[in-house]
């Protein structure tokens, strides 16, 4: 079985994922594969220079992220052009790690999920959305990247609702509590995956 967890940025996402894999559930993270595509010397690499030019490297010849995002977030033709590089090549290996992978369910980590949700849809079983409020999204990014705010406010606004992702949701994570809160949700999932995994 094959679950689709996702959410906006600051809700929680790869702490709900640390959990499920704790469980002992298979997971494949879409971000933890961007950034070993944009690495120095990563497969998007080259794509991307001819794309936006040596600037977008850091000192290493990484992708800096933060120059890509200033580069995008004001340009819906830059932003299309960046995912039109980015998600086919990030999609390849994550199917090729779903073959690879076992165990009892298989969770596929992924950001922007619902924003692609057709793509997606025919891969998952499941879709199983974390989510909280705006303002403690907000809070979270401030906190562990130092983001400011306008910046954030910008990143969300390029990411689907939380009615558009809850709407189209097979399970929620309410992630506006504590940790603990978060893991029993998390646990309580497992336990309902394992039984569905069973009956198939």
């Amino acid at each position: 079985m094959r679950i689709g967890l996702t959410g906006g940025i600051g809700s929680g996402k790869s702490a709900a994922a640390h959990r499920f894999a704790v469980l002992g559930a298979a997971i494949i993270d879409a971000d933890v594969i961007a950034h070993q595509i944009t690495a120095a010397g990563g497969s998007a690499m080259p794509a991307l220079i001819q794309a936006f030019g040596a600037q977008i490297c850091d000192a290493r010849g990484a992708l800096d992220r933060a120059a890509m995002r200033q580069r995008v977030f004001g340009d819906p033709q830059a932003r299309a052009r960046l995912e039109s590089i980015l998600h086919p090549r990030i999609g390849a290996v994550m199917r090729e790690a779903a073959c690879e992978q076992e165990g009892a369910y298989l969770v596929f980590v992924v950001p922007l999920l619902v924003e692609h949700l057709p793509r997606w849809r025919p891969q998952i079983d499941r879709l199983c959305v974390v989510d909280c409020p705006v303002d403690v999204q907000v809070a979270r990014v401030q906190a562990r990247s130092g983001l400011d705010v306008p910046t954030i406010h910008a990143i969300l606004a390029a990411q689907a609702t939380r009615a558009q992702r809850l709407a189209v949701a097979d399970d929620v994570i309410d992630n506006s509590g504590d940790l603990q809160d978060l893991t029993r949700q998390v646990d309580a999932l497992h336990a309902k995956y394992l039984r569905l995994a069973n009956k198939n």
